[in-house]
């Protein structure tokens, strides 16, 4: 496929085997996820944080950024990409904190391509076409339901996805807490305090017509959250 070929050709590339070397003799021969000395440094894979795709495999601020290429071995690249008999290995977390907490950003920095995502305000917006910020109340019942068929998905582990997202406020540690026991799931808590989700309200500009309803939403997910 051309896909694989455009990759693989920058792969084969004296560009990329001279940057991989380079990071072999700056770090050592030693895998950074798990640790192991790898006796041959030609075992040791050039692992981009960033998937590379064939669109971004010539942007080198991430196919060739070294603060984006990790040297690991062959079984830690297996795992981290779910294959070779690590691809029934599934992880699921459930991402929650008050609106405007950074749990959008988390999920920039931490998902990865091929992950489920499973965020009210991204189904709202499939459903609707519009911005995150405008969530038609008409349409709820039908992004609810949706949201539950692909928590089944989550529960049973159909599909072939390597990890699963679910984000939301959960301000009620009892539903949090007995969705993530159910769905198998970790909990990661975006943690923010009401008057940093409120300045982030009056700086975000997207938000400037809809600050008095954001506003409604911070003050109440801080009146019913407990830790």
């Amino acid at each position: 496929m051309a896909k694989y070929a455009i990759l693989n050709t920058f792969y084969a590339s004296d560009l990329w085997r001279n940057f991989r070397t380079g990071l072999i003799l700056e770090r050592g021969p030693r895998c950074q996820a798990c640790g192991r000395l790898v006796a041959k440094s030609i075992e040791l894979i050039g692992h981009h944080k960033i998937e590379l795709t064939p669109e971004n495999v010539h942007d080198h601020s991430i196919s060739l950024n070294p603060d984006r290429v990790e040297l690991i071995c062959a079984e830690c690249h297996n795992m981290e990409h779910k294959r070779f008999g690590y691809q029934h290995i599934k992880e699921v977390f459930l991402v929650y904190g008050p609106p405007l907490s950074g749990k959008s950003t988390l999920l920039r920095q931490r998902a990865k391509r091929g992950d489920l995502i499973v965020d009210i305000d991204r189904l709202y917006g499939a459903v609707s076409g519009l911005p995150y910020y405008d969530k038609p109340d008409g349409l709820f019942s039908n992004v609810i339901a949706v949201q539950n068929l692909l928590l089944d998905q989550i529960r049973t582990r159909l599909g072939k996805w390597a990890n699963a997202w679910i984000v939301g406020g959960y301000a009620d540690k009892f539903k949090r807490e007995r969705l993530a026991e159910d769905l198998g799931a970790e909990l990661v808590y975006c943690k923010a305090s009401q008057e940093e989700c409120l300045r982030r309200l009056e700086a975000d500009e997207n938000l400037r017509y809809r600050k008095d309803e954001w506003q409604r939403y911070i003050d109440k997910w801080f009146d019913q959250y407990r830790e």
